[in-house]
């Protein structure tokens, strides 16, 4: 007869182990290795390497720490109820209740088929009280071993019936920059349906590329979760299945109340669900036929534009810092007639050129420095180029699909012709989008379906578009452009200030969000205009993104009684991302203390802003942080305003959770 997976045996009640995890975890061990399941030493070691990987702390108290190892012999599930509960890692405090699952190192899918039979019974609150409430071991073991056999609590109903087989859903995350929100949502969306035994499988449409889900993947789920700032692509795959949308911090913040959706949409004849649309977005027949509106669906379109165009803007950006660096900052007069005009085998002597101020100058470079700096100026240059027709043209792709994409671009370039710069490639984009997906929605003769994306549509789309901005709206956006812009460069003093503390309370108050990626579109704009004015606000933003995610892993560093395990390796990922200016990395500690984090880092970005609009930094990068300082002057008024922004956003969040205790600053 085999061994019981667990008994009174592998049970102990309202024990005081020690105060951290790892005396827990030895506990745990030596209480399995008594039964002779495991050897203890191995054992002890095999659960502290796992939990190191990833804490295994669950809401409501509980924690499961578990391992697959040759040091055990016998799969175990064992129990601790502790007396003085210990910090695990969850994000609503320590755990009392301590599962643990063993099993030997070849015991694979049995394994794992263990771990989300306990997932399962752990999220019903009548089996945890039953834990909670139990007087002996044998009646806790007895709980366990129902639970395990029955896929059900002791305290259900009898458990003659199989388990039911766990729910299907599939998923797709994607962000406007694809780079930290998609992979975050991702992984919070996977955490939560583990730990409630859903088959869940999640596709990352990011910057760091798509693995699509499989045929045989899709065709087996029952719904569909889509948490995206963007419109994303392969909807048409989808096609019969109930789908529930949401935004990525959602996914991030609430990814329990998305899988309820999802599952209550698979039982409801009247859920929204895919249809042939190659956008995917009308759903169910019905009265009761719900639709994306028009302004979430302009809001997703812009911020698609926005994920299109950051490409752009990063190469050609970066690309002409590069250039500055090789062959100064007065290549950029010089650059169109060196690149044209020289070679490798002729290279260009000293150029004379006139500046801004119309002063005669010579640049103070020549040779390959010279000729090499241009050519990157000028591709850059180029690259850049193309920052408002993108944007126009994927604002209108998200709208309408591609038979909005040719009218974009020729309304975005028309926009930069007649001087309405990226608001007029705004409104085109929009427009674009707007006639494109109108006339989409006709239904033409067969005969003419074939031409209407490809041609017709396109072809009456571009002369409405280009027409009303070279006739009606392209002046007086270029006017209106003009007046922005002499505004900007005409700032000094208190406005400049003032501008910064804006900028820094915009980036730093939903960190990859929609008012954070406003400030972010309106300085990677005007980087095309190539003026001081831009260049200042381009440093603020980009301190100003870099304060959060490195003040959260200062204040680890400084108290880290304050943090959890979770938040401690949090903090150990967000140094790497802050320096490379990718806020996202401080979503973990303002999505689990929004009250303390959110106002601590809009104070410090503040200040950070307003110290480089005051000092004058400038920046000629759009993206990449301290590892982009060569296009940064001067640098030490970039280092000095992040400092003090990081330090000031340290102090008051330290300061704050050491208040915790407080309930005016509790949340729930």
């Amino acid at each position: 007869m085999p061994t019981p997976l667990t008994g009174p045996a592998v049970v102990e009640l309202d024990i005081a182990p020690g105060p951290d995890k790892a005396d827990v975890i030895k506990e745990a061990a030596r209480l399995i290795a008594s039964d002779g399941r495991a050897d203890q030493a191995g054992l002890a070691q095999a659960l502290a390497d796992r939990e190191a990987q990833i804490a295994t702390g669950l809401p409501g108290g509980i924690a499961i720490p578990h391992c697959r190892d040759a040091a055990v012999t016998q799969a175990t599930v064992g129990f601790l109820r502790l007396s003085h509960p210990v910090d695990f890692g969850a994000d609503d405090g320590p755990a009392d209740l301590i599962v643990v699952l063993a099993g030997p190192d070849e015991s694979g899918s049995e394994h794992m088929k263990l771990l989300a039979q306990l997932s399962r019974a752990l999220v019903r609150p009548e089996f945890v009280a039953a834990l909670r409430a139990a007087t002996t071991p044998a009646d806790a073991a007895a709980l366990l071993d129902d639970a395990l056999h029955a896929g059900q609590p002791a305290a259900a109903a009898p458990a003659a019936a199989a388990p039911a087989a766990p729910k299907r859903l599939v998923a797709i995350t994607s962000c406007p920059t694809g780079i930290a929100h998609t992979y975050m949502a991702a992984e919070s969306l996977e955490k939560a349906a583990q730990a409630r035994g859903i088959d869940l499988q999640v596709e990352t449409q990011g910057s760091g590329g798509i693995e699509p889900l499989k045929r045989s993947v899709i065709q087996n789920a029952q719904a569909l979760i889509i948490s995206a700032d963007i419109d994303v692509t392969g909807r048409d795959r989808f096609v019969g299945l109930p789908i529930v949308e949401s935004s990525v911090n959602k996914a991030i913040s609430d990814p329990d109340a998305l899988l309820d959706q999802a599952l209550a949409a698979i039982d409801n004849p009247n859920a929204r669900k895919v249809t042939a649309s190659g956008r995917g977005e009308s759903v169910t027949a019905g009265a009761d036929e719900a639709r994306v509106g028009w302004g979430r669906r302009i809001y997703q379109s812009v911020l698609t534009g926005v994920s299109y165009m950051i490409p752009f803007v990063a190469a050609g950006g970066l690309i002409m810092a590069i250039s500055f660096l090789i062959g100064g900052y007065d290549v950029a007069f010089v650059s169109s007639n060196v690149a044209t005009h020289y070679s490798l085998w002729n290279l260009p002597d000293i150029q004379h050129y006139v500046s801004a101020a119309g002063e005669h100058l010579v640049t103070n470079r020549d040779g390959l420095a010279l000729y090499l700096g241009a050519v990157l100026n000028a591709l850059g240059g180029t690259a850049m180029g193309f920052l408002v027709a993108a944007l126009s043209a994927y604002i209108a792709f998200g709208m309408a699909g591609r038979p909005g994409i040719a009218p974009g671009f020729v309304g975005g370039a028309v926009s930069v012709t007649v001087g309405a710069g990226f608001l007029g490639g705004l409104i085109t984009g929009i427009l674009a989008g707007l006639i494109a997906a109108w006339l989409s929605s006709y239904k033409p003769p067969r005969w003419l379906a074939g031409l209407m994306p490809v041609v017709i549509i396109p072809l009456i789309d571009t002369l409405i578009v280009g027409g009303l901005m070279y006739l009606l709206l392209g002046r007086p956006l270029a006017t209106l452009m003009n007046w922005l812009q002499s505004e900007l460069n005409g700032m000094t003093g208190t406005s400049e200030v003032l501008l910064g503390i804006i900028i820094g309370l915009m980036m730093c108050f939903d960190l990859g969000g929609p008012v954070n990626k406003a400030a972010y579109l309106f300085a990677t704009a005007g980087l095309s205009a190539a003026t001081p004015a831009a260049w200042h606000i381009m440093a603020a933003v980009m301190a100003a993104g870099m304060v959060p995610p490195i003040a959260m892993a200062l204040s680890t560093v400084v108290r880290p009684k304050l943090y959890n395990e979770t938040e401690k390796e949090n903090g150990k990922a967000a140094w790497l991302l802050g320096a490379s200016f990718i806020s996202e990395g401080a979503i973990p500690f303002a999505a689990a203390d929004p009250l303390r984090c959110i106002p601590s880092n809009m104070i410090g970005g503040a200040v950070c802003g307003a110290l480089c609009m005051a000092i004058g930094v400038e920046s000629r990068a759009p993206h990449g942080g301290i590892f982009v300082l060569f296009a940064i002057t001067p640098i030490w008024g970039f280092l000095l305003a992040l400092v003090a922004g990081v330090v000031v956003t340290c102090a008051l969040v330290t300061a704050l959770k050491s208040l915790k205790k407080s309930p005016i600053l509790e949340v729930g």
